[in-house]
């Protein structure tokens, strides 16, 4: 321990006769260490640490699994009351089950009206995630039936912002959708179901479900999720046999609504990060790969340091000292070069977490959790360790086994441990240079797809569009005639105001990824269930809408004023869903049923242009339906509830110059109506964007880094190469050879290493490439562009970096170099 002491002591003070040296290796070290502890720190708070529930490995998300023929691609769906009370009724695999749905309630009555996000569930929601109220308690099993259900829970936040932290908020009634509902609890600040990505639709409430029997009854309507507790013992693939025999069950019992339906128990913790776990990991591997760039960079300056000091080391061997001693005071330099970098690294991963959290926290679960805990700091001094090891062993090990003869001959030639040493240096830039290229390989392919996307046409022109949600409560208009004046007299005082070109209501604006779909029939075909009949996305829109939106009418007319209760009901359709259901026919004046709306047949009087609903990345089209708002009715067999619409206004200029005409027109109408989600369609589209562009934000600077760090390394090994060939490099100049000769001798020879290195690194990126499909759009794998462009760039820049110590080679008089030792 007293040798390690005072080995430790002496790397220090050498350390420090060298701050250049030192400065550079921390630094290089620091970035690999603080990139890997960033998105470490990600993958430990998304992917790694348990959710925040008791046994949180019990617990399931059970999901519809829909007929693919309606449905192609989409893996999991909604559920149905009457199917979830069967599931729950004849299911033994699970200790509990709890079907929950979310709703936009009006809270007014303290201050301005507030949107809140509240989650309506059945008995045992708590229970079945072993959550407490903070405050108060939570739902009895009979205040889940109707005319018990006006009970409400708040959430941490919405009790801290909205109500001051009442403590004796427990019993008080607060205004919802104009009705009175009792406060019976807060949850803690830890409690959050279900868990949202996004901020603004985190559940801010909970009220119970309280189905009536007429609606306990639906099987064709899906819009529930389900959570669900395995009972202790039994396994997932269990539980699912045991739903797919219930499913195949009610297929038989109720062929029309059943058919093709199944269902699927899924971890909750997967069925929360699936679609963030493959970039996750896939930026894990990257900034593993750029510390691996800078231990093998700072191994080739440790290199170069130990071969200078090769003599003293021999000295000391022959002295007696052991080659472990020698590999032990070697590793304690190279350790304390590794946790300096380290602790370095844990500041550039602060602020790396910090712009993570910021740009990306929409699309992240669990972002507010993402921080440098006990766990991360952990990681960061194991791989700091590491690193040091690592790079003292590469550094070391071979010189502690040199000839101790053949290194005292030092200044009397090259010798042959030096070549071994300039030979493991070569292959070190080699792997430099093969890592970097399978990193600049994937920032490219996802530059090239980001690329494809922004010029995506998304089917509507965004510019100078501006958008704003008006929340309806459910309850507030009586008949569907009420609910169609309302937005009628809002559009008239939104499109009287100066400068506003058009405006128009649609229920769930493109790129949402929250709109209806339904199953529609064509008149005159053969009738079949609903299974086979093939799903489309609906939309409820006002006259004004596709011309605000600049959508092309390609044939026909648009909705109009015209289109009202008392005449025929009228429906544009998309070009997509004209191909589908009238391939080789003129669509125009075909009608067809809407399945949830079946006494009302409806005429097609336009075709418009598709539009991208979901997402710009929408690999194909989705046939869309759009019916007029004024001749909007309720479901066959429901009860009539109204429901809010988002407001598209096309502006002369600036669309946000207008949000405060625009919302003062809202108010006019009704105070007490909340508008939300007020943005541009500009905005709108760029945050669709935002998780492709912050992946190939993140891969490309670290593709970047390695890139520097490759061609220091081969500056390092060229300038290295270049000082032990001096005399030979005079004596060829003596001999006749001019600067171009030098200048191809040295940089050939780098050239080379680099050439070698591109073809081991286009052989791996087109194995590693594979595991990025998901995250390209418009760009496969084994584009050549960018194989092409990315080995140009590599190529370019090794150039400079052999070329300015061949430069400087051309420079050496051949006197002084042939007294050169």
């Amino acid at each position: 321990m007293r040798t390690l002491w005072q080995d430790f002591r002496y790397s220090l003070r050498m350390l420090a006769k060298n701050p250049g040296f030192s400065a550079i290796a921390i630094l290089t070290l620091a970035l690999g260490v603080g990139a890997n502890t960033a998105i470490f720190s990600v993958v430990n708070a998304v992917l790694l640490r348990p959710l925040p529930f008791a046994e949180p490995d019990r617990l399931v998300q059970i999901w519809h699994t829909p007929p693919q023929a309606s449905f192609p691609g989409m893996p999991t769906f909604a559920v149905s009351p009457a199917n979830f009370l069967d599931w729950r009724s004849q299911s033994h695999s699970f200790e509990g089950m709890s079907a929950y749905g979310f709703g936009s309630y009006t809270l007014t009555g303290t201050g301005l009206p507030e949107a809140v996000r509240v989650v309506a569930a059945t008995s045992g929601f708590f229970s079945i995630l072993r959550a407490k109220p903070l405050l108060g308690r939570s739902f009895l099993e009979e205040e889940d039936s109707p005319g018990h259900e006006h009970e409400v829970i708040l959430s941490y936040n919405l009790w801290r912002g909205r109500f001051g932290a009442d403590r004796d908020i427990v019993g008080k009634n607060i205004a919802l959708n104009e009705q009175m509902f009792t406060v019976i609890g807060v949850m803690g600040p830890n409690f959050e179901f279900p868990l949202s990505v996004d901020p603004d639709n985190r559940p801010q409430m909970w009220k119970p479900l309280a189905w009536t029997d007429q609606e306990r009854s639906v099987r064709d309507d899906h819009n529930y999720g389900v959570i669900a507790r395995l009972r202790s013992g039994v396994t997932l693939r269990q539980a699912r046999t045991e739903l797919d025999s219930i499913s195949n069950h009610l297929a038989i019992q109720y062929p029309g609504d059943n058919k093709g339906w199944g269902a699927t128990a899924i971890p909750l913790r997967e069925d929360l990060v699936g679609d963030v776990r493959p970039a996750l990991l896939i930026l894990l591997g990257a900034v593993a790969l750029v510390l691996l760039i800078a231990c093998a960079n700072v191994a080739n300056l440790l290199l170069a340091k130990t071969l200078s000091h090769r003599k003293e080391i021999a000295i000391r061997a022959a002295m007696g000292a052991s080659r472990y001693r020698l590999l032990q005071q070697a590793l304690s330099e190279t350790v304390l070069l590794a946790l300096a970098g380290g602790a370095l690294g844990l500041i550039f991963a602060h602020y790396g977490v910090f712009l993570i959290v910021r740009f990306l926290a929409q699309r992240l679960p669990r972002s507010t959790e993402i921080g440098l805990d006990l766990w991360v700091l952990t990681f960061a001094f194991g791989v700091s360790l590491l690193s040091g090891i690592a790079v003292g062993l590469l550094s070391t090990l071979r010189l502690a086994k040199a000839d101790v003869g053949e290194s005292l001959k030092q200044g009397l030639g090259r010798t042959s441990s030096e070549e071994g040493r300039t030979g493991l240096r070569s292959v070190l830039v080699v792997s430099e240079v093969a890592l970097s290229l399978m990193l600049l390989v994937g920032a490219g392919l996802l530059i090239r797809s980001l690329s494809a996307l922004r010029h995506v046409n998304p089917g509507f022109d965004p510019d100078r569009l501006l958008t704003l949600g008006v929340s309806i409560p459910s309850n507030k208009f009586s008949d569907p005639s009420q609910q169609v004046r309302f937005f009628d007299r809002v559009l008239d005082r939104v499109r009287a105001l100066p400068g506003i070109r058009s405006a128009g209501f649609i229920d769930s604006l493109p790129l949402s990824d929250d709109g209806s779909h339904q199953p529609v029939s064509v008149e005159g075909r053969p009738a079949v269930p609903m299974a086979d009949q093939p799903e489309v996305d609906v939309r409820v829109i006002s006259p004004g809408y596709i011309s605000a939106m600049h959508i092309a009418l390609l044939s026909g007319r648009d909705i109009d004023d015209s289109d009202v209760p008392n005449r025929p009901g009228a429906v544009l359709i998309s070009q997509s869903m004209a191909q589908l259901f009238w391939p080789n026919e003129n669509p125009i004046g075909k009608h067809l049923t809407q399945y949830f709306f079946r006494e009302q047949p409806r005429v097609v009087v336009g075709v418009v242009a598709d539009v991208k609903m979901d997402s710009l990345n929408q690999r194909r089209p989705a046939p869309t339906l759009y019916s007029p708002l004024a001749q909007v009715t309720s479901p066959t067999g429901r009860t009539w509830r109204s429901f809010g619409m988002t407001l598209a206004v096309r502006t002369d200029s600036d669309p946000l110059n207008a949000v405060a005409m625009v919302a003062n027109s809202i108010r006019e109408v009704d105070r007490e109506v909340p508008l939300l989600n007020i943005r541009t369609m500009d905005d709108a589209v760029s945050a669709s964007l935002s998780p492709q562009r912050f992946t190939m934000l993140l891969l490309a600077a670290f593709a970047g880094t390695a890139l520097l760090l490759a061609a220091a390394g081969l500056y390092g090994v060229m300038a290295y190469l270049v000082t032990r060939r001096t005399r030979e490099i005079g004596v060829r100049m003596a001999l006749g050879a001019v600067a171009g000769d030098v200048l191809r001798l040295v940089i050939g020879q780098g050239m080379w290493t680099t050439i070698v290195g591109m073809a081991i690194g286009i052989g791996g990126s087109l194995v590693l490439t594979r595991t990025m499909q998901s995250l390209l759009f418009g760009v496969s794998t084994m584009d050549p562009l960018t194989l092409v462009g990315v080995a140009a760039l590599l190529a370019a820049v090794s150039f400079l970096a052999c070329w300015i110590p061949a430069r400087r080679a051309t420079k050496i008089d051949p006197l002084i170099a042939l007294r050169y030792e």
